[in-house]
């Protein structure tokens, strides 16, 4: 008998919240699942949890902060240990900030964590993803919050002249559909697909790290708020719809509108050349 080999998928963010679900799920479904999670304690919790819900499957946890470029580089390093190909890559890990952080290679934390993280470790990742080859996924969670600014702040990108927690996301979120959209461009021709999804407002603990009016916020609508498996719903559906397309932002399973900024092109080339120039200069 043909034995059909794992596919293989890596999870950010897997550790607690609608990344532990995917994870878990996935895992549940046949999946080799490599997890990375920041925080030691969640990410053995979730080693744990998956184990127990999935015996038998294979599992694996890797820590890494995102925020922290060496972080994202030998996290990739780490992962090529683990496999020879990624079938699917979910960009998940972010978070909302409570004031103005510096990281060690100078960039405004949640600019790194939320977009420059993300951005690097898809590009380290992405000769494994090929190697998947034609059916390959990449999905980033953005967020509907992308619609509460204009437009990227492209005269002050790292917010030094005047910081604003909530813009700062909500850049951070509009600069993840921009990627997704300049990135479809450039794999469409070998069959990759890379897509956004907006998972909905869900419990989680998201907000622990935002400021005060963040916590309040959440506090108050933690009644209407998706569970994380709702939560999760349109990425594990991305995962098996086989023809998704490439390059579109879904929510509830659907394509769902965009401002004008999430939407321009020359912006979305913009962002990826600046990208590139910001990393170039941490090697």
């Amino acid at each position: 008998m043909t034995t059909i080999p794992r596919r293989t998928a890596v999870v950010t963010g897997a550790s607690a919240g609608i990344g532990l679900v995917v994870a878990r799920e996935l895992a549940k479904s046949g999946w080799r699942v490599i997890g990375v999670g920041r925080d030691a304690g969640r990410a053995a919790a979730a080693q744990h949890a998956i184990n127990a819900a999935a015996p038998g499957s294979s599992f694996t946890m890797l820590r890494a902060d995102l925020s922290l470029i060496g972080d994202v580089r030998q996290l990739a390093r780490d992962i090529a240990e683990e496999t020879d190909a990624i079938h699917l890559l979910v960009n998940n890990a972010g978070g909302t900030p409570a004031r103005r952080i510096v990281t060690q290679d100078g960039f405004e934390q949640c600019f790194a964590g939320n977009h420059l993280g993300p951005f690097l470790l898809t590009q380290e990742l992405l000769p494994l993803i090929e190697r998947a080859g034609e059916g390959a996924q990449i999905i980033n969670v953005a967020s509907v919050a992308h619609r509460f600014i204009k437009d990227i702040q492209w005269d002050d990108l790292q917010m030094e002249r005047k910081f604003d927690p909530g813009k700062a996301y909500s850049q951070s979120k509009l600069a993840n559909i921009l990627f997704t959209r300049a990135l479809a461009r450039r794999l469409a021709d070998i069959g990759i697909r890379v897509n956004a999804v907006h998972p909905g407002f869900v419990q989680s603990n998201f907000a622990s790290h935002g400021n005060a009016i963040v916590r309040l916020i959440y506090r108050l609508g933690t009644p209407f708020a998706l569970t994380p498996e709702q939560g999760a719903d349109t990425i594990l559906w991305l995962a098996a719809e086989r023809n998704p397309g490439t390059g579109g932002y879904f929510s509830k399973r659907r394509l769902a509108p965009l401002t004008p900024a999430a939407s321009d092109e020359a912006g979305a080339e913009r962002l990826w050349r600046i990208s590139e120039d910001l990393l170039r200069a941490t090697r």
